[in-house]
């Protein structure tokens, strides 16, 4: 059972990544007065990519990006299996640490400035997604998903700062505006795409997998913040999740690309205020 579950898992999850970003573009084209794409777009343009030949600047080049999607992978599967939420959280990192190091090796400057942000984009969010990981043990007793989904009451009761400073980070962790300064998916931004100038085909249909993976691990850490043992508690979890992407989409619509200073040192100052001071908060009084 557990075999068939953790295929499923791999199976499904980009699906579903890949229908929220067919949402997500539709509702950006009715906001900027658009007809914009059928949902379904995503997919054509992966299976498109997929039909092309990958350019390949050098064998390390594609081989960070495709070791960032199993790493990805393996985050999303410890998640939804119930496992470590820690140890969710450090493969997820190392996930973009390798997809970073992909972006040096193909020695292009487009490329290399785009490495350098996403890593200002690292250092900004994930002492927050760290965090979060700690604050739900705090909260639960359990780092594991299984015990964090069977408690009485949900997580978002002992960690309101933790949830908003979440929430904040996410625009880093789904690359939307104001803080899409690596790579973005709007095509109005730069001509050149970043930390993915270099790539094509095969290997560029891999980053976008691997970005509808991130969006549903994402999501699910949105999700845990109401889980309970309740069955209510699963639609008051996707709905919360379908709002917190909408209000991504609305803020990643309403606001310019902003400074990496600006963006580094916003995500440090909410992570100390709501982050830590929640956690100092809950350990005294949980």
């Amino acid at each position: 059972m557990l075999i068939i579950k953790i295929i499923a898992i791999i199976i499904l999850t980009p699906l579903l990544g890949g229908l929220l970003t067919g949402i997500d573009r539709v509702i950006t084209a009715r906001m900027q007065g658009r007809q914009g794409p059928p949902v379904l777009q995503p997919f054509y343009d992966v299976l498109k990519l997929l039909q092309k030949e990958a350019i390949e600047v050098n064998l390390m080049h594609r081989f960070y990006v495709y070791l960032s999607l199993i790493f990805v992978i393996l985050t999303s599967v410890i998640l939804l299996v119930g496992g470590d939420i820690l140890l969710a959280v450090f493969a997820l990192t190392l996930g973009s640490v390798l997809f970073i190091l992909g972006g040096y090796a193909s020695n292009s400057p487009y490329s290399l400035v785009g490495s350098e942000r996403e890593l200002l984009q690292m250092m900004a969010y994930e002492p927050m997604v760290l965090l979060t990981g700690i604050g739900f043990y705090l909260a639960d007793k359990s780092f594991f998903v299984s015990d964090i989904v069977m408690n009485d009451i949900p997580a978002i009761v002992y960690l309101p700062g933790m949830f908003i400073g979440f929430v904040f980070i996410l625009t880093f962790k789904l690359r939307k505006s104001p803080f899409d300064f690596s790579m973005s998916h709007h095509g109005h931004q730069e001509i050149v795409q970043g930390i993915t100038t270099e790539y094509s085909g095969k290997d560029l249909a891999v980053i976008e997998i691997t970005h509808w993976y991130e969006e549903i691990v994402a999501l699910t850490f949105v999700f845990l913040f109401f889980a309970t043992k309740n069955p209510v508690s699963i639609v008051v979890g996707i709905i919360a999740c379908l709002l917190v992407y909408f209000l991504e989409i609305l803020i990643d619509n309403g606001f310019a690309r902003m400074k990496w200073n600006f963006a580094l040192k916003s995500a440090w100052i909410v992570t100390a205020v709501l982050g830590t001071f929640n956690l100092i908060i809950l350990s005294y009084f949980k």
